[in-house]
């Protein structure tokens, strides 16, 4: 029995799929969200799910959460202390993501030489300035730290060689860029850390109450998955040093949901409809696309790697409001929707009053309805009709403005670059609570086929459920140095001159197989596939010297099983 959580904005859902006999949704709930104690959801909606299925048949938890997008969203980060050996050229004070951002002497070249060695007048003088700052979070990154994070290691080594006032080590945690990933992008690695710190604390003390949680509920002996951003899982033990990777993952269930419940083949439009928000994706020829070099948290660029998911402020309790003869939806949800016991009008009311849903109270949706349109002198009945049509065009227009964006550029999806290609969609597939009820007017607005499939309203939850451990590692060579590097493991060894690109792709692939089986999962070699993979000739006096060599191997995202034509 695998179960599958997701924290969305306005409610939790949550399923549990079985997969003894074929693959069917055992049981399935949806929660109200409590932001401020999202835990709580978590384990209301288990409480559920175990109450309709055996806790003992459980084998694995996968779990959606907003915790880290609402902190930075909120501003409510620890402060970072963020170090930075950069050298020539480029000004990382361009990029500095907080105001404890020290910049220290020294550099190392893209070949990993040590052309200048750290200032440790200078570091120690950072350190110190974090520490009367009160700063216990650290990010160390150097420029070309995938080479050789030598400069990287040695910061980590000097802030835990310092203690704190009390004589306690000064630092709780420690982000070394090079542990973010192989690309060279130095702005995105230092964002990337600098959020990777600032939501740690956070993270690792809801990670260690979940675990309490699940042991309370008897359920210590299930694996417990996070969702990432590009639509794969992370080991619970794994995320808690890369948090950041939990960012924006709710989208990415969606994406996932889509997948399990439906075969898609074509250009299509993916549309969740939540309470709070509208997350719109794009697949071209049936796969999902992807934000090729990461996502960009505020105005900061980073090595998160997403599904390309784009998010509006209009969902089923998204507050009306009328702006002279306009009547709009959202973007704000201002509390629940009036038939489920709040004060202010949204667009399920909206909906109930012109009949296209039935949900909670629907008189008092109308009752409700009439008084806001009254003060605005037109009929319930017509606010509402033109509430539904806001947001409908609102909806429309968002996934043009997307479809327009993507085919301006190369287009990337989780399998491939395709050169050239142009998305043109020919189907909308619909999942969220107010789905179905908006079926019909979207499809007056896309005019081509518009699907919601079966168990639409916890799609979210199924995706998360069935969705697959991800992973990802990048290996470098030197032959003419004699060194291999993976920098996502720190994994650092000599090789002879005449290693090749054969050689990378297979240490590469083995290296990931041991990687996963460390973290408990058990990976296929014909699973780990080789994403790029180039190697230079390195000349000196006209005479070959050695081989650059850069192997990118994954295993991608995808779900596990699919309910298609169970």
């Amino acid at each position: 029995m695998l179960l599958g959580i997701d924290v969305g904005g306005t409610h939790t859902d949550a399923v549990a799929i079985d997969t003894e006999d074929g693959v069917e949704v055992a049981a399935s709930c949806k929660v109200i969200t409590r932001h401020d104690d999202l835990l709580t959801s978590i384990t209301e909606a288990l409480a559920i799910i175990l109450g309709t299925v055996d806790k003992d048949a459980v084998t694995q938890l996968n779990l959606s959460t907003t915790l880290s997008t609402n902190a930075i969203v909120q501003g409510k980060t620890e402060d970072v202390g963020v170090i930075v050996s950069a050298g020539p050229g480029i000004d990382p004070h361009n990029f500095m993501p907080c105001k404890d951002f020290h910049v220290i002497d020294g550099s190392i070249d893209h070949r990993g030489n040590e052309v200048r060695a750290l200032s440790t007048r200078q570091l120690a003088k950072a350190i110190d300035s974090c520490r009367e700052n009160g700063v216990r979070v650290f990010a160390s990154v150097g420029k070309f730290s995938t080479r050789n994070p030598r400069h990287e290691n040695f910061i980590r080594r000097t802030i835990a060689s310092k203690q704190d006032a009390n004589g306690d080590p000064l630092a709780d945690f420690v982000t070394l860029g090079h542990q973010l990933g192989g690309a060279l992008n130095f702005p995105r690695r230092m964002a990337t850390a600098y959020f990777n710190c600032s939501v740690w604390r956070l993270y690792n003390d809801f990670a260690t109450a979940v675990e309490n949680a699940l042991a309370d509920m008897g359920l210590s002996h299930v694996k417990v998955n996070m969702l990432k951003a590009d639509g794969g899982t992370m080991p619970l033990a794994q995320s808690r040093t890369l948090p950041v990777q939990s960012i924006f993952s709710g989208p990415a269930a969606s994406v996932m949901g889509i997948i399990a419940l439906t075969d898609i083949f074509h250009d299509s439009v993916i549309l969740d409809i939540g309470g709070t928000t509208t997350d719109i994706a794009i697949f071209a020829d049936g796969a999902p696309l992807i934000e090729q070099d990461g996502i960009t948290i505020g105005s900061h660029p980073t090595l998160v790697s997403a599904l390309k998911v784009h998010s509006i402020g209009i969902g089923g309790d998204s507050s009306i409001s009328v702006v002279g003869d306009e009547v709009r939806v959202g973007p704000h949800r201002l509390g629940p929707s009036v038939c489920r016991g709040g004060e202010r009008v949204t667009l399920t009311d909206a909906l109930n009053c012109i009949g296209d849903c039935t949900v909670n109270d629907v008189a008092a949706s109308k009752a409700a309805m009439d008084a806001f349109a009254a003060e605005h002198s037109m009929s319930g009945e017509k606010l509402a009709e033109k509430a539904v049509a806001y947001a409908s065009d609102a909806i429309h227009e968002a996934t043009r403005g997307l479809i327009d964006e993507i085919n301006s550029k190369p287009v990337y999806t989780i399998h491939e670059l395709m050169e050239g290609k142009k998305v043109i969609p020919k189907k909308v597939y619909l999942m969220g609570g107010p789905a179905q009820a908006m079926k019909m007017n979207l499809f007056k607005r896309f005019q081509i086929s518009t699907e919601v499939p079966e168990n639409f309203d916890v799609a979210n939850a199924i995706g998360a459920a069935l969705t697959r451990t991800t992973w990802e590692l990048e290996l470098f060579a030197d032959t003419q140095r004699h060194v291999l590097f993976i920098p996502t493991l720190s994994y650092r060894e000599n090789v002879h001159s005449s290693y090749d690109q054969a050689d990378a792709e297979k240490d590469a692939v083995n290296q990931l197989i041991m990687q996963l089986d460390s973290m408990g999962v058990f990976l296929r070699t014909e699973d780990a596939q080789i994403t790029h993979a180039e190697s230079f000739n390195m000349v000196k006096d006209m005479e070959q010297v050695g081989k650059n060599i850069r192997v990118k191997c994954q295993v991608r995202p995808g779900v596990v099983n699919t309910l298609v034509g169970r």
